[in-house]
């Protein structure tokens, strides 16, 4: 949550001064919660935030203790595609969540719960395109593999796969139930 954020950012910040943290790529797992003012200082200092679908099966729980109003951002997708800070999507699997990517991406887009529960207003919610991105362009800086993986283009390594329906047309209540018919490795 923000409070872990800013104590680890002091320290990050106060690293920087003596061993520039440029060029590492360093980030923040989940940031359900991270404020607008970290979001800034984690882009200024060229880390990342790495956001798992933890609200996909946990919303109700959250909105249940903080309020549905501080839910609406959690987190603040749109705020920390805007500030330049790196960000990806992923599962956190087999920790707190399946390694199932749809459910992810069903919740990137449609902000609903795995219940049901509709989470996020429009404002916070990000087109079908910036989701799939979230979790293959955007996520090659995390592991290090920019220009080898995150795209199908000449030099990158060709992982695919085949759909069951296509993700770009079918309602948003039926990405969680895609599957991959064939799946290409290498």
């Amino acid at each position: 949550y923000d409070e872990t954020i800013t104590r680890a950012r002091d320290v990050f910040e106060k690293v920087d001064r003596e061993i520039p943290l440029k060029g590492l790529n360093w980030f923040f797992d989940h940031a359900e919660t991270v404020s607008a003012k970290n979001i800034d200082r984690i882009a200024a200092l060229g880390g990342g935030i790495a956001m798992q679908h933890r609200m996909a099966y946990q919303g109700e729980y959250f909105v249940e203790r903080y309020g549905a109003k501080a839910a609406e951002a959690t987190p603040p997708i749109k705020r920390i595609l805007a500030s330049g800070a790196k960000i990806s999507a992923g599962t956190d699997a087999t920790r707190v969540a399946s390694y199932d990517p749809w459910v992810s991406l069903s919740w990137l887009t449609t902000g609903k719960t795995l219940g049901g529960l509709k989470l996020y207003p429009q404002a916070n919610l990000v087109d079908r395109e910036t989701a799939l991105r979230l979790w293959t362009e955007n996520a090659a800086w995390f592991c290090n593999e920019v220009g080898n993986k995150g795209a199908i283009k000449v030099g990158q390594l060709a992982d695919l796969a085949v759909l069951s329906a296509d993700y770009f047309s079918v309602p948003g209540d039926d990405i969680r139930q895609i599957t991959s018919v064939l799946t290409l490795v290498g």
